[in-house]
């Protein structure tokens, strides 16, 4: 008497929703485990795959399978499924399978496709697997085209929210429930301190990074919506999603690949916005010019004094520095546009200015213009009118939320009154209204908690410590190493525009005012990418 034929049932389904309600692997177990029992064979194992493509072998119980069936105890003789499939939906896949399979004794059996193992059958076996292809992917097509369809109307497809949004049942259509995306009001608060903390800082200390905002919110022992805690990439991608101001992009990359898309075929659908579009602009180009790879090392220590800020007011481009050598062999150093130098007139008309006299425009306009007593004063006190008018905004909706959280409370006192007299009874509808109050007050509640972060803190500055700064930096600015110069200049200058009559001189008063605090300290810390920094290494003796 021969031994039973060894049968492992593959069953899989190719979705976690389908996985979740329909009948399909309950339906496929009692087909395939009749088969075996029909013909006598013993089954031996069950490999249940819920929610995964057979499009690729990407897939855990396919490939513990597949290993198991071909270890040297040969302890498997076939593998069933219900149709080929359930194995694979890849003709080239499935051939590949099946006779990776063949070399170690295993058998492929579908019990609805019963082929054997001559030319004619095996032809058959690749013609439905052609079939199971095309028709996978037309299906994948038809989805996409229903899910496009419905972020056209504003619609969620599914996905990890992003922080700050919650989902919000807004309709049905048959059996499906449709979705939209609303402002979650606790979490929002925290991505407008993630945008806040990086423009402006906390405490006085001036604008962060991503780095040192992510280590605030750590230490204040804030977390995602998962409970961990926040990194750099997560923050990174808080601070340049546009779902922020509103727009909220799908279909932007391929499932399979991650390879971006066309921009016609992404979908951008109006969701409610947490932070304004002003706001999230000027932390783009924020980002950017603070990005490394805009701006190299040379910029910060190289010997010219406004390498990295100025820029030609024709196409934006870098003055970089050009030189020339007149008869007498006297060298001359210009500021020249750099499109112009770099692809000649057809990119920019260009200008060139030499070197000691743009210098000295600059930082003798700076230091009698901007850096005088009076004109300091004004400029830091309009500052603080216009952080003054902010914090009134942050107390106005603090006190939106207390009127929230009181009225609220009031609400259920009358309610717990009511049942105490024994005027109702706490039913269903009841303990639902009970139960959404208090949701309401307790997201107020914590909505409340987070703006008390959000007041910018009053920042005093005296007269005498305002005039003092300001002799400081005309001195600085305008005498002394290149290099530091270059350090004091970047902490008040934006940028400096170099047009054909004209230099304007670009700068925030929030970043003058952070200079005004650090007096003195600026420019004094290691300067970044200095390599000869402590050259005889005596930095720690």
């Amino acid at each position: 008497m021969t031994d039973p034929i060894r049968a492992a049932l593959y069953l899989r389904v190719s979705t976690t929703r389908q996985a979740e309600v329909d009948l399909s692997i309950p339906d496929q177990q009692v087909q395939t485990s009749a088969y075996c029992a029909r013909r006598g064979w013993r089954v031996v194992a069950e490999y249940v795959e819920p929610g995964a493509s057979a499009m690729d072998d990407n897939r855990p119980e396919f490939q513990r399978m597949i290993e198991r069936a071909c270890d040297d105890d040969h302890p498997i003789d076939a593998i069933v499924v219900h149709s080929f499939s359930r194995f694979f939906r890849d003709a080239f896949g499935l051939e590949m399978y099946v006779r990776k399979l063949a070399k170690h004794g295993v058998r492929l059996v579908s019990i609805t496709q019963e082929l054997g193992d001559d030319p004619s059958q095996v032809m058959m076996r690749q013609v439905i697997a052609l079939f199971d292809e095309y028709q996978s992917r037309e299906n994948a097509k038809h989805v996409l085209r229903a899910m496009k369809e419905n972020a056209r109307q504003g619609f969620y497809n599914g996905s990890r929210l992003p922080l700050g949004y919650a989902l919000s049942e807004v309709e049905k259509r048959g059996h499906r429930t449709k979705k939209k995306l609303v402002i979650d009001p606790v979490e929002a608060e925290t991505v407008r301190l993630i945008y806040r903390l990086y423009l402006e800082g906390d405490a006085g200390r001036g604008p962060m990074g991503v780095k040192e905002v992510t280590k605030t919110l750590n230490g204040r022992g804030m977390r995602t919506r998962l409970g961990a805690r926040f990194g750099v990439a997560s923050v990174h991608k808080i601070l340049t999603n546009p779902v922020y101001v509103g727009r909220w992009r799908f279909n932007q990359r391929e499932a399979k690949t991650g390879r971006a898309k066309a921009e016609n075929e992404v979908i951008e659908v109006a969701v409610p916005a947490i932070i304004e579009q002003p706001v999230f602009d000027k932390l783009q180009a924020s980002l950017k010019a603070r990005d490394p790879r805009i701006l190299p090392p040379r910029v910060v220590t190289g010997p010219i004094l406004l390498t990295g800020l100025a820029h030609c007011a024709t196409c934006g481009g870098a003055m970089t520095l050009r030189t020339g050598t007149s008869k007498s062999g006297k060298v001359h150093r210009y500021y020249t546009c750099s499109t112009a130098a770099r692809v000649g007139k057809t990119g920019c008309k260009g200008r060139s200015i030499a070197m000691d006299k743009l210098d000295g425009l600059v930082t003798t306009h700076l230091a009698d213009r901007l850096l005088g007593p009076s004109r300091l004063a004004g400029l830091l006190t309009s500052l603080a009118d216009k952080r003054a008018s902010g914090n009134a905004e942050v107390q106005e909706r603090a006190g939106a939320l207390n009127a929230e959280i009181f009225h609220a409370d009031d609400k259920l006192r009358r309610l717990y009154k009511m049942v105490e007299d024994g005027v109702t009874d706490i039913d269903d509808v009841l303990g639902d209204r009970l139960a959404a109050l208090k949701s309401v007050r307790d997201r107020a509640k914590a909505a409340l908690e987070r703006i008390k972060i959000q007041s910018a803190p009053n920042i005093t500055l005296e007269s005498d410590q305002i005039e003092r700064f300001g002799a400081f930096m005309r001195e600085r600015i305008t005498t002394g190493e290149t290099t530091f110069r270059k350090a004091y200049l970047r902490s008040i200058v934006d940028a400096i525009e170099v047009d054909d009559k004209v230099i304007r001189i670009h700068g925030s008063k929030a970043s003058l005012e952070q200079a005004v605090i650090a007096g003195e300290q600026i420019g004094k810390g290691v300067r970044s990418f200095i390599r000869k920094w402590r050259a005889r290494k005596d930095s720690n003796l």
